[in-house]
């Protein structure tokens, strides 16, 4: 290894459902163990786009916007990067022939995923189905995205999940990382291989599987024409890809009984164990059991998150009536709707946050309201109170999930950790700890791009190769904000 390699700094590019950014890190030595530094180079936005056959990502520009992110981070520390290592949401993918790419890649939120649940069930039943992947029943699985490619499933000859999609454009290099394997339905998650009798029951060529790699593994360095955009031939390292698997790893613990909730457009709630849950029981809990790092098994349940929040701004922003009551109420960013909900006194009422009607973009809030009055409850009254009750719906949901997980997998569970955005929602945090009854730990806000950079830092040597390495780290690098539970405040 070279001493460059060895010492220099690296870039995570790290890819959300609504965002992007580029971050170059680099681990520092101080008296108490090294932090790890890291600077924005790069934020763009990631809009999906819908066309006349569906809901797609737009690749092409996410692209443009990886290459132009990491041009920057060159400039920003000229000579000085040593890797480069991509991470994504789950379970979407491009298909390939010739390594050509087949079509735009759907968004998971594409409504045609329902017909690919049904072909799948007629061939392997739901019970099976589980006891073989273990994942949680989520319509946008990737084994029941796959049934729905007709024509393309046939001509493919590679399938690519997103992250991969983009190493493959940089190093030409085609592999499929462990972690984000595990969210395909396809990987047996005892073995962590892939399940190739269950594709040939589920009807997925054998032949557009990758070869499968563990998160630290050097994929090799950008083709001559990316390195020519880029500025200089950088390496590629497969990180844990799939974002969550990354922000886990960038858990600031010292200890092993902690349930965590990886809060962003989605809340990813679980426990982090050495083996999977299969029963019957977990299966009926819509329990999921994806790869972690160091071998570990992510235990999770998917609640549908900050989404809530978001794209009910982005609602009442779009909509004339929408703005003219926000401006009434003197609230126009989510920040001062989130002031305004705190205030709300009295009880608020309260929803199922994973009803599917609030997956598709577009009047949530709308939704909202019409949820309760099929129901003949009661609805929230105006944008503070609809926002109050999607933080109490949350918090209710995340502690009932904790409590379920550990439950099921018959832990004890002594905190909460919450990481990603959702850990700057104050609100959501404090009574997350009422309800639950358990101390919230809140941050790092990056831990999906911490544990990005750290990965590759732990690749070229910088760190030690135990997973509590990056974790010990990740607490020296972060301030971490605790809140502790209320008893009065409890419902």
């Amino acid at each position: 290894m070279t001493e460059q390699r060895a010492r220099g700094a690296v870039a995570a590019v790290d890819l959300g459902a609504t965002s992007g950014r580029v971050i170059v890190g680099r681990v520092e030595a101080d008296r108490d163990g090294g932090v790890l530094r890291t600077e924005h180079v790069a934020r763009f936005a990631n809009d999906p786009v819908r066309t006349r056959d569906g809901l797609h990502w737009n690749l092409l520009e996410l692209y443009r916007q990886t290459l132009a992110g990491l041009t920057a981070a060159e400039r920003s520390a000229p000579g000085e990067i040593a890797s480069v290592g991509i991470d994504s949401w789950a379970v979407d993918y491009g298909l390939f022939r010739d390594s050509r790419l087949l079509g735009i890649p759907y968004h998971y939120r594409d409504a045609r995923c329902d017909a690919g649940v049904t072909a799948v069930h007629a061939r392997v039943s739901p019970e099976e189905l589980y006891a073989r992947n273990g994942l949680q029943h989520l319509t946008f699985n990737t084994i029941f995205q796959l049934a729905t490619e007709g024509e393309l499933l046939t001509a493919a000859d590679r399938m690519l999940l997103v992250p991969d999609l983009l190493n493959f454009w940089l190093t030409g290099a085609e592999a499929t990382e462990r972690s984000n394997a595990s969210t395909t339905g396809l990987l047996d998650p005892r073995s962590r291989e892939w399940d190739l009798e269950l594709a040939d029951r589920a009807g997925i060529p054998r032949r557009i599987l990758a070869p499968l790699v563990d998160a630290g593994t050097r994929l090799g360095a950008l083709t001559p024409d990316v390195a020519a955009i880029v500025g200089r031939p950088l390496d590629v390292v497969a990180v844990a890809s799939h974002d969550t698997a990354s922000a886990v790893a960038a858990i600031p613990s010292t200890r092993s009984d902690f349930a965590y909730i990886s809060c962003g457009t989605w809340g990813l709630v679980g426990l982090e164990l050495d083996a999977p849950v299969l029963t019957e029981a977990a299966r009926a809990a819509n329990f999921t059991n994806e790869g972690g790092v160091a071998g570990t098994t992510r235990f999770l349940h998917n609640v549908m998150g900050m989404w809530l929040l978001s794209e009910s701004l982005r609602h009442w922003e779009r909509s004339e009536s929408g703005a003219t009551s926000l401006s009434a109420g003197g609230a126009s960013t989510l920040s001062a709707l989130l002031d305004a909900a705190a205030r709300v006194s009295g009880p608020v009422p309260v929803f199922d946050v994973n009803d599917p009607v609030f997956m598709p973009p577009g009047d949530i809030p709308g939704r909202i309201l019409s949820w309760f009055a099929e129901r003949g409850e009661r609805a929230p009254e105006g944008p503070a109170e609809i926002v109050r009750s999607i933080v109490e719906s949350l918090a209710l949901a995340f502690a009932d999930a904790v409590t379920t997980g550990a439950a099921l997998a018959d832990r004890d569970v002594s905190v909460i950790h919450i990481i990603g955005g959702g850990s700057q929602n104050t609100l959501l945090c404090q009574r997350l700890a009422d309800r639950s009854g358990l101390p919230v730990l809140a941050g790092p806000v990056e831990a999906t791009a911490m544990g990005n950079m750290l990965l590759q830092a732990q690749a070229l040597g910088q760190l030690g190769p135990e997973l509590a390495d990056l974790r010990a780290l990740v607490a020296r690098s972060t301030q971490i904000t605790t809140y502790q539970p209320r008893a009065a405040a409890r419902p």
